[in-house]
């Protein structure tokens, strides 16, 4: 019997991308970001290597991109510091490890995954998180390497303006994958809202909100206003939706989404099933995407692009 086809499908945030970025050459460096990200996991897949493996490979490589929203990069909050989020899931057992408010831990993901396979815990936040992942060896940089001057431009515009980030303009990472064995895994990793303030988590490092992965129906990594996604358990909602209800993939999906919308919400999301099918969607202008198997190897931007 021929061993399941591997897929991977990476985000690198949805929102309005157009406008957010004044920078001529930034889309030609996100896109090449994300295929620099696909080829990161799907080497580990073609060479039979596990999903949760190449989840955590290629949002290592996002998080390194100043691109995006997660790592260096990241948006800055109200005090003008660095906060990280991340979280990851393996669908063959449903463990999982999440981080939050991290200010010195180069490797948000890499964390998670550490105290996925570690624990006791399956969440550490703020000075906890930090301390651990400097006891396990991760590199640790001073907050300032995260910062880049685009995003300190952003926080000063939005701070002129009220400091609140009611646009969703920058979004966050995630990995999805199946490969050869049939498990799938998750991974997200976020620098979060520009200007947040009191130490605000959102969803992408909350199991069954933003990230969540499970080998009976679907791994799931999501992006987008967060409140909405926590207050409608998107992740694990798109995945029960196919488990109880009997929903495909992209029905599911789809459904989430419109969800979070009536709710008030926009954003997107990326999944596979074990069978191989993947899945993605958004309802806002854009959302940074990437889909590999082992014949093709695409990425797009913008609603109007094709890459499936």
């Amino acid at each position: 019997m021929p061993r399941p086809q591997w897929k991977l499908v990476i985000h690198g945030g949805a929102g309005a991308m157009r406008p957010a970025h004044g920078d001529s050459d930034h889309e030609q460096r996100a896109r090449q970001g994300l295929r620099d990200a696909l080829d990161a996991g799907a080497a580990v897949l073609a060479d039979g290597g596990k999903s949760v493996d190449a989840v955590e490979a290629a949002v290592r490589v996002l998080e390194d991109d100043a691109c995006f929203n997660a790592g260096r990069g990241s948006t800055l909050n109200a005090e003008g510091l660095v906060e990280l989020d991340a979280a990851i899931m393996d669908g063959s057992n449903r463990r999982a490890g999440a981080v939050a408010g991290l200010k010195t831990t180069r490797a948000p993901i890499s964390l998670a995954r550490i105290l996925m396979e570690r624990g006791p815990h399956v969440f550490l936040s703020y000075e906890g998180a930090d301390r651990m992942a400097h006891e396990a060896g991760l590199e640790q940089v001073d907050n300032s390497w995260f910062v880049t001057g685009e995003r300190r431009r952003q926080l000063d515009e939005l701070m002129a303006k009220g400091g609140f980030d009611a646009d969703v303009k920058y979004g966050t990472v995630g990995a999805v994958a199946v490969d050869t064995s049939g498990h799938i895994a998750a991974a997200t990793s976020t620098g979060g809202l520009t200007a947040k303030q009191w130490g605000r988590i959102g969803d992408s490092p909350l199991i069954g909100a933003g990230t969540y992965a499970d080998d009976r129906s679907a791994a799931v990594s999501a992006t987008g206003s967060g409140e909405y996604f926590i207050r409608a358990v998107a992740a694990h909602q798109l995945a029960e939706r196919m488990r109880l209800a009997g929903e495909s993939l992209q029905e599911a999906l789809d459904g989430v989404l419109e969800d979070i919308r009536e709710l008030g919400g926009l954003g997107g999301m990326i999944a596979v099933a074990p069978t191989g099918e993947a899945a993605w969607g958004f309802t806002t202008r854009a959302m940074y995407r990437g889909i590999a198997d082992a014949e093709t190897r695409n990425v797009a931007i913008y609603a109007e692009e094709d890459e499936r």
